[in-house]
């Protein structure tokens, strides 16, 4: 059913990495098309932050190419990237935590000119949580909450893609569901989601499909109910070839 969508991201053959010569990924190749939720899954040291990274704009791509809907984006500076349609949630520090959950939104919304106030209402219809917070400066909420504050100021500019590092990490298994819950009503909401994931299992439950990183490169691409099952995921994740389920 997906060769059938848009196109909405490719990253083709990437190399890239912190340093000059010493690449972290060698040749990534990633396909997202519209109304997908896609986890790219692998290791410690895999490159799958790295690979998101680049896709951003914050790390230099030393070959390769990544397009948006078509649109070469190599290369753009991170902060050209909300105009061009990406939204970035990063694993740590992706909220100001002295300001108010509705001035967190409002600072997502920076280079909006027009449609701030509906924008901010459709956010708060989407996660109605924020609204009975939105007075509470986002350093006091819960892990899971400050993700939802995350989210909801990424999407403020209505992104066409919506990339999230590791939105899993440091959370409970209560608040692990309920963060994947607000990833699955993102999507449903009309968003196409790339996703970084260390939590294969769970981040595999509620994708389209998924990337096994390992040594810079995917090493394999599946639908996610077929990633689940795979012998090589589980002996990579869990030490037994019996699959994640």
């Amino acid at each position: 059913m997906s060769a059938q969508r848009e196109v909405v991201l490719q990253a083709s053959d990437l190399e890239a990495g912190y340093t000059p010569g010493v690449p972290i990924l060698r040749g990534a190749n990633v396909v997202v098309h519209a109304g997908e939720i896609v986890t790219v899954l692998g290791p410690n040291g895999a490159g799958k932050s790295t690979l998101i990274k680049t896709i951003a704009g914050m790390l230099t791509v030393f070959s390769g190419k990544v397009t948006l809907l078509g649109k070469d984006i190599t290369g753009i500076a991170s902060h050209r990237m909300v105009a061009e349609g990406i939204g970035y949630v990063p694993q740590v520090n992706n909220v100001f935590a002295k300001l108010t959950v509705e001035e967190n939104l409002e600072m997502g919304a920076y280079t909006r000119k027009t449609g701030i106030a509906e924008r901010m209402e459709a956010t708060y219809e989407l996660f109605p949580d924020l609204a009975r917070l939105r007075h509470l400066p986002a350093g006091k909420l819960s892990g899971g909450q400050r993700q939802m504050v995350a989210f909801g100021r990424a999407l403020m500019v209505e992104p066409k893609l919506l990339m999230l590092d590791e939105p899993s990490a440091g959370l409970s298994p209560k608040l692990v569901g309920m963060v994947f819950e607000n990833v699955q009503q993102v999507r449903d909401s009309g968003v196409t989601i790339l996703m970084v994931e260390q939590n294969a299992k769970a981040g595999l439950m509620i994708s389209d499909r998924g990337y096994v990183l390992a040594e810079g490169k995917e090493q394999i691409e599946d639908r996610a109910d077929a990633l689940l099952k795979n012998p090589e995921v589980g002996e990579l994740y869990l030490g037994s070839r019996g699959g994640l389920l």
